[in-house]
C-alpha cells in the first residue's frame, strides 16, 4: 500500500490500520499525534483506523531535552 507519511510516498506491506503503521516504524510506546486525512486521531481509534492506498499520515512525536 501507498501512503504518504509525513509529506514523503512510501510503501508499506502488512499495514491494516494506525495500530500496525505504528509498530511498523517502532513508534508504538512514543508520545505522539497522529493525523490521518487531515484528522487528528485519538490514541484509543488507532486499532479501529483502516488505511487505505493513497491517505496522508503525518506523524509527530515529542522530544524531550534540556
Amino acid at each position: 500500500m501507498k501512503l504518504k507519511i509525513n509529506g514523503e510516498e512510501r510503501e508499506v506491506a502488512g499495514v491494516e490500520n494506525i495500530s500496525d503503521l505504528l509498530s511498523a516504524f517502532k513508534l508504538e510506546k512514543k508520545i505522539l499525534v497522529v493525523e490521518w486525512n487531515r484528522t487528528i486521531v485519538n490514541k484509543e481509534e488507532y486499532a479501529n483506523t483502516r488505511l487505505s492506498d493513497g491517505d496522508q499520515i503525518e506523524i509527530v512525536h515529542f522530544v524531550g531535552g534540556g
